[in-house]
């Protein structure tokens, strides 16, 4: 049993600070270690699952569902499909050429920022971009490969385009609706180098990289990301989706033959840089053009 008086704190002069107690005792006080540097946590199976569907409702995921909800509008619309339009590029300041050029701009450099957001959880993980094949290191190689597919993927899809218009199975596509201003071909070549890194980054080398992680069948990731390619162009149509899937598997087996996702960015810039470039002169000066 203790009393109360057990249960007092001692006399202060005998309870000595711990510095005290060692001046006395002749020794220094202790410094304190340094903190263990934190490792960082195993990035599971679970993570990954909740990064990719992050990542995709961060970018073309959402472009995916938006495309569906804007066909289904076009669906129960009135007017035939082919009788309606899809513009990719328009003005954003009709009449205020400043205001439009800063909109444009504006749209391009945030329309990238998931593409730094894949580069950061791929170096979470240890990796770069250099995992998935995004850089310079085989600049001739890429852009010799890259001009190729350009040539034969974009010429096989001007045709499946056009004989999709014919059936009535897509919308008229008009590339470009931006202003005869200055700044008109900067912004579409700029927009086409955008549409190239964040598509091919995201959906073609990040996508099926990380599915592989996950352990689902090259077959199963192919089609996985060649549907999603196709969806966020549904807006144009089924002969806009059919195309684009097609385009996806494509790229996708030459993705994972060359372990490159560069040559498939430079193919898909030059293909979005021809087509609206090319729609923005010749549109409705050509009778094969749809218009």
């Amino acid at each position: 049993m203790t009393s109360a008086a057990d249960d007092q704190d001692p006399p202060a002069e005998l309870a000595s600070p711990p510095a005290a107690a060692s001046a006395a005792s002749g020794t220094s006080a202790a410094t304190p270690a340094p903190a263990a540097p934190v490792e960082p946590a195993a990035i599971t199976r679970s993570v990954l699952t909740k990064e990719v569907w992050l990542v995709l409702a961060l970018s073309l995921g959402a472009s995916g569902v938006a495309a569906i909800i804007s066909f289904a509008g076009v669906l129960t619309s009135a007017k035939p499909i082919s009788g309606q339009t899809a513009v990719i590029v328009g003005s954003r300041a009709p009449g205020r050429p400043w205001l439009d050029l800063a909109w444009q701009v504006f749209a391009v450099v945030t329309a990238l920022v998931p593409v730094a957001l894949v580069g950061h959880f791929l170096a979470r993980g240890r990796e770069s971009f250099r995992t998935i094949g995004f850089d310079l290191r085989d600049r001739l190689r890429d852009l010799g490969r890259g001009t190729t597919i350009a040539a034969a993927v974009g010429g096989a899809g001007l045709l499946f385009y056009i004989g999709a218009h014919a059936t009535g199975a897509n919308l008229t596509v008009d590339p470009s609706q931006l202003p005869d201003y200055w700044w008109r071909i900067p912004i579409l070549v700029a927009v086409s180098a955008q549409n190239a890194v964040l598509e091919e980054v995201i959906v073609l080398g990040y996508l099926n990289h990380r599915l592989d992680q996950l352990g689902w069948s090259v077959r199963r990731a192919t089609a996985t990301s060649a549907l999603v390619r196709g969806s966020y162009h549904l807006y144009q149509g089924l002969g806009g989706f059919a195309g684009n899937v097609i385009m996806g598997v494509i790229f996708t087996y030459l993705y994972r033959r060359w372990g490159r996702v560069m040559p498939l960015v430079v193919a898909h810039a030059l293909i979005d840089t021809a087509a609206l470039i090319g729609a923005t002169y010749l549109l409705g000066k050509v009778s094969w053009l749809p218009s």
